[in-house]
């Protein structure tokens, strides 16, 4: 099972210590700034010290193509997102869990946050997404591969533009705190 690379970075007229806390702090109040985005539920919270483990559930939107109709639901626009902050080093590792063919999708990463001038961030995500078609159900043995990489192709295209949104609706969210 071979994957395919999320990556998204955005520029944020903010310092990094306030981009990182809003995203990981205020990230159920950025739903407003997300096209594609319903809500997020905080499940949990973990604070130890530096370091925050948050589960969010993710309810997505949009439509879906009639080519991955047969194969994606949307169930396949929710998902359990489960991350661990470390405000030492500015960074969050994090899995997502779809909530349909949650055996067959692998997606996971990390988000970086860098000072770009004296009050400016970078936000840095990067991941890996992939699809292991043999465990979708009704897909046969011979088309797994191509199914994969059909799925894997449509998710990304989904995934990075709404990644680069949530970079800009951070942004909205902070100006419009101002």
């Amino acid at each position: 099972m071979r994957a395919m690379d999320l990556r998204a970075d955005s520029r944020l007229a903010f310092p990094r210590d306030v981009v990182f806390r809003a995203y990981r702090d205020d990230l159920t109040k950025l739903v407003p700034y997300l096209s594609n985005v319903r809500s997020i539920d905080v499940k949990s919270r973990d604070e130890q010290g530096s370091i925050v483990k948050l589960v969010n559930v993710w309810n997505g939107g949009g439509e879906i193509p009639k080519a991955a109709q047969a194969i994606l639901s949307e169930a396949m626009l929710s998902w359990t997102d489960r991350a661990t902050w470390n405000a030492d080093d500015f960074s969050c590792a994090w899995k997502m869990e779809t909530h349909a063919f949650t055996e067959a999708v692998h997606i996971e990463g990390h988000n970086r946050f860098y000072e770009d001038g004296p009050s400016a961030s970078r936000l840095e995500i990067r991941g890996t997404i992939a699809i292991d078609a043999k465990k979708i159900r009704g897909v046969p043995g011979f088309l797994a591969g191509k199914v994969a990489r059909t799925v894997e192709e449509f998710l990304v295209k989904r995934i990075e533009p709404n990644l680069r949104e949530l970079g800009a609706g951070l942004e909205k969210y902070l100006a419009d705190r101002r």
